[in-house]
């Protein structure tokens, strides 16, 4: 009985897994959508196979609901652009050589005039495959009302099964991004505590960089959940979640750079004083612990950034506050004994003055007082962004929110 529990635990799991599959979602999600419209399709549609009402359909539809709704208007244009094009073609002279060649032409400027952005090429694939299948211009209609059937099935799809919120995935980014700056911080400080040669610190620098284009990934999960996130009835407070996510990997980008800068004037040094140590063994030491200490922060500032706040938040905030304290500790303390090496030999003064401010940097973007300052006029940035953006809703909302108060309010009349 237990084997059969475990089975059906790691059965339930795997279908899980594959259920947050943003590849496997959207191929459902598009297979349905294209095959309800085609259905829908048979019964209105004049036409035996109404082969436009699916394709509209599976252009239409997207992984978020905020994708389908903000791209479904300029897909529907396209769409709806082409087949009017391959109408009059049609009625004129229908399929040929030079009339394809014409078509697409005239579909691609017609794509520009109705701006549809992205979605120009649509518009003459929507022609030549509305002008294959069409032979009269009479039966040509019957494609207009395949189109609003397959962009009304396309658009319902998401709003009738609201699709997955993607930040549990982002989260994941975002924390996997700074274990590896943390995992890059260890060994700089071990290889710092040592004597580096230059090959050594040169590599840490190429690594360095190469957390950019890991940037470039995790802002490419975000900008998805934030998407997910948009105007989907799972989700509350969608606002402050995005903006949640969002200054965390700003944060995080930040200090991607700044370690960048600190693998340089290491680099820097290594040159400077082969073929002695970067530093002292008992510099090295500290300094070792202090990137060990500020590698561990940022590892507790993702966690608390992609944390439900219902869950472990205030345990990750206690944490990250102790580790900031134990890194500003030791970052004094290496401040202190860098002064003093100054004092006995001032040859890489300039550069260790750097890694020093380089450290403190870091240490003040992942502070919390920061971090709290930067939410709150990032809130407000954002807000009042919508209410410029809309504000007749906005006007709305206020009168709501009014008339709640009243309603909750006790009543001062007097008997």
């Amino acid at each position: 009985m237990r084997d059969v529990r475990e089975v059906w635990a790691a059965g339930s799991a795997q279908v899980t897994k594959w259920r947050q599959q943003p590849v496997i979602v959207q191929t459902v999600r598009a297979a349905a959508a294209a095959t309800v419209a085609y259905v829908v399709a048979l019964r209105f549609s004049p036409e035996a196979a109404p082969l436009t009402a699916p394709l509209t359909a599976l252009l239409v539809v997207q992984v978020t609901l905020y994708a389908t709704l903000t791209t479904g208007i300029r897909r529907v244009n396209a769409v709806v652009a082409g087949v009017l094009v391959a109408i009059g073609f049609s009625a004129l002279v229908g399929l040929t050589w030079w009339s394809l060649g014409l078509l697409i032409l005239a579909a691609l400027a017609v794509g520009h005039l109705v701006r549809v952005s992205e979605f120009v090429p649509e518009v003459a694939i929507s022609a030549m495959l509305v002008l294959g299948v069409t032979r009269i211009g009479d039966t040509a209609w019957a494609r207009i009302l395949e189109t609003v059937i397959g962009a009304v099935v396309g658009l319902g799809c998401n709003l009738l099964f609201a699709p997955p919120v993607w930040v549990g995935a982002a989260g994941e980014s975002i924390e996997d991004l700074a274990r590896r700056m943390r995992r890059l911080m260890l060994r700089v400080g071990d290889e710092a505590a040592g004597r580096t040669q230059v090959a050594a610190a040169t590599e840490s620098l190429h690594e360095a960089r190469q957390l950019d284009h890991d940037i470039v990934d995790v802002d490419a999960a975000l900008k998805q959940a934030e998407d997910s996130l948009r105007l989907n009835p799972r989700v509350r407070e969608g606002l402050l979640h995005r903006v949640v996510l969002r200054t965390g990997l700003d944060t995080l980008e930040i200090c991607t750079v700044v370690l960048r800068v600190l693998t340089r004037t290491l680099t820097d040094l290594a040159k400077e004083r082969t073929p002695e140590p970067l530093f002292e063994s008992h510099i090295g030491t500290v300094f070792e612990r202090l990137l060990s200490e500020v590698g561990d922060a940022v590892v507790s500032f993702a966690v608390l950034v992609t944390t439900d706040v219902s869950r472990s938040a205030e345990s990750a905030e206690a944490r990250l506050a102790h580790e900031l304290s134990a890194a500003t500790a030791t970052r004094d303390k290496l401040a202190q004994l860098l002064l003093e090496e100054v004092q006995r030999d001032a040859r890489q003064w300039q550069l260790y003055g750097a890694v020093v401010t380089e450290v403190t940097r870091m240490l003040d973007e992942l502070d919390m007082e920061h971090r709290s300052r930067r939410l709150l006029e990032e809130l407000d940035r954002c807000t009042r962004e919508q209410r410029e953006r809309m504000p007749r809703l906005d006007r709305l909302r206020r009168r709501l929110r009014r008339a709640r108060r009243n309603r909750g309010a006790p009543s001062t009349r007097t008997t």
